[in-house]
């Protein structure tokens, strides 16, 4: 396998982001904060499953040579994808769709621009994490087969429809168009083929690196989940219902993955 035929692979998350952001163009605004949460709740299960069996296992079985130190590329990887994530979420101002107060330094940015960097930082470490499985593909460096890449990246797609949405629906409650807020939303997941790629040519480069970058991957996409979705999906009462949608994405990501992987 060569690097032209992974090209589709990179594109299916964005694919999941166009899909989730197109739900705008019908969907009613009231009806949109009904299932707010549990498209958040849903997303958090896939990208704890994905970081977990697609990216810390493989991580540590590909570093298996090191005997029983075989956790320490998973370990540190994992801790710089955090502290990755961790300088991001601070320097980069953005607004999440359930506040008000903007985070991160003071900007002239308007609202919208704010939101779609929001959700466009939790698509970096998705792209990353399908561009190194990918790079493990046409490498061999990783063990890992094409059909373990693919599982995770329909994964990501699957749990890219509810993000899409999550970022398309308030954009239009915010006062855009439809088909601004489309455009937004689908804009917001176009930094995953980008990071996917900048991932690949970077590792091309530094082939043992392999593992770190699997686990670095994990750590960046835990640390959105564990900072941003699950406190969001669980703001407010009603928390039950997230928490189903969340063991729901939980073993839809941990099925594909064993069962294409």
């Amino acid at each position: 396998m060569v690097w032209r035929d992974i090209i589709p692979l990179l594109l299916i998350p964005f694919a999941g982001t166009m899909i989730g952001s197109a739900t705008v163009l019908f969907m009613s605004d009231k009806f949109a904060g009904r299932i707010h949460k549990l498209m958040l709740g849903f997303a958090s299960g896939v990208m704890i499953a994905a970081s977990v069996w697609s990216l810390l296992i493989p991580a540590m079985s590909a570093s298996s040579e090191m005997g029983k130190m075989a956790w320490v590329p998973a370990v540190v990887g994992f801790f710089v994808g955090v502290i990755f994530m961790l300088l991001l979420d601070t320097f980069t101002p953005h607004l999440h769709p359930d506040s008000d107060k903007p985070e991160g330094p003071q900007s002239k940015l308007g609202r919208s621009s704010m939101l779609v960097l929001a959700v466009t930082l939790h698509n970096i470490p998705e792209g990353m994490a399908v561009g190194v499985v990918a790079a493990g593909v046409v490498t061999g460096e990783i063990g890992m087969s094409f059909a373990g890449a693919l599982a995770l990246a329909i994964g990501l797609a699957i749990q890219n429809v509810p993000e899409g949405a999550i970022i398309s629906l308030p954009l239009r409650s915010a006062g855009n168009s439809r088909k601004r807020a489309f455009a937004y939303g689908t804009l917001s997941g176009i930094v995953e083929p980008i990071a996917a790629i900048l991932t690949i040519v970077f590792i091309e480069h530094l082939i043992g690196i392999f593992p770190y970058m699997l686990a670095f991957a994990a750590g960046a996409m835990i640390y959105v989940v564990v900072e941003e979705l699950i406190p969001e999906s669980h703001d407010g009462r009603h928390s039950n219902a997230p928490t189903i949608a969340f063991a729901i994405g939980f073993a839809l990501m941990m099925v594909l993955d064993v069962a294409l992987g």
